[in-house]
């Protein structure tokens, strides 16, 4: 899990620095003290090889004073700036793919300590339409990535395929974006093509989706029926209708209908926030089948025309 390997790499550079400066105030003073005895003793210069034998280094030290400049920068960089992910699903398609390697940017939303994720510094909220990586509301074990379709106090509607937002405005607004205040939005959607993507063999609808301030694609399935069943119920709403809290977010997959995501779990809080998905830095195809000599995890081509900004 990411969050288990946050805390290793904290623990690794806290215990390499504190090994290598323990060493450094208490040990490493006697170690001088052998050798400037040794080369009174001999009245001249040792060599290199000689001071080792007579005051060696432990290994545990050498070791510490090697890794920590690399594990402390390594810490650093994926805890407070950018954090490598793995698209393991086809959830957020066709925005992202499975095999796509992203980059999130750690401190768009805040900057947090990296074990107990903690608000540090504020630094911004999300946007609609931002692709968001975060933990899972009902495990937080796990991360999710998702894009951020409604804000604080936004009223959602998901019905028959269509999106309707009513956004929350303040001070006398009228319009936030391209959306109209206190009514509901009904979010323009463009066709683009129905033969580019299947799910199993049925062909997947790729639109364009106008969410007032960010345009992106989306999948749908014309087939599948909503699962209105399976929905979050929020009090005093209706089955496909939900109120975004203070401090949440409603996130939706791009896939909608193969994506598990605020419509069946509910809202996602600030402080599950990881970060904002800004860049493909590689992305692999993987394409062996049961038959194939090779197992399905071996990557069968690079996918080059995909690495660059997230759109």
């Amino acid at each position: 899990m990411a969050g288990y390997f946050s805390i290793f790499l904290v623990l690794l550079t806290l215990g390499s620095g504190l090994i290598w400066l323990i060493d450094h105030f208490m040990f490493a003073p006697k170690r001088q003290q052998r050798i400037a005895l040794a080369q009174n003793a001999s009245g001249g210069e040792l060599d290199e090889e000689t001071a080792a034998l007579i005051a060696p280094e432990p290994s545990i030290t050498e070791t510490a004073k090697s890794i920590f400049p690399m594990i402390a920068a390594i810490t650093i960089f994926r805890s407070f700036i950018f954090e490598p992910f793995q698209i393991p699903s086809g959830s957020m398609m066709p925005t992202l793919l499975v095999g796509d390697f992203i980059l999130v940017q750690k401190y768009s939303y805040g900057i947090k300590d990296p074990v107990w994720r903690t608000q540090l510094v504020d630094v911004d909220e999300p946007e609609r339409g931002d692709i968001v990586v975060f933990k899972y509301p009902l495990d937080e074990r796990v991360d999710y990535i998702k894009r951020a379709v409604g804000l604080p106090g936004d009223k959602i509607v998901y019905r028959n395929k269509h999106l309707y937002i009513q956004p929350k405005c303040e001070d006398g607004a009228t319009q936030q974006g391209e959306l109209l205040c206190n009514e509901y939005n009904k979010i323009d959607m463009e066709i683009l093509n129905s033969d580019e993507f299947k799910q199993g063999s049925m062909n997947l609808v790729r639109l364009d989706e106008n969410l007032g301030t960010v345009n992106h694609n989306i999948l749908i399935n014309p087939e599948a029926l909503e699962m209105k069943g399976r929905y979050y119920q929020q009090p005093g709403t209706r089955s496909d209708e939900w109120v975004v809290p203070a401090d949440h977010y409603f996130m939706m997959g791009d896939n909608r209908d193969n994506s598990q995501d605020s419509r069946f779990w509910g809202f996602v809080p600030k402080e599950n926030l990881v970060g904002k998905a800004v860049f493909i830095w590689m992305s692999f195809e993987f394409e062996n089948g049961p038959d194939d000599f090779l197992p399905s995890w071996v990557p069968t081509g690079v996918r080059f025309e995909r690495l660059g900004n997230i759109q």
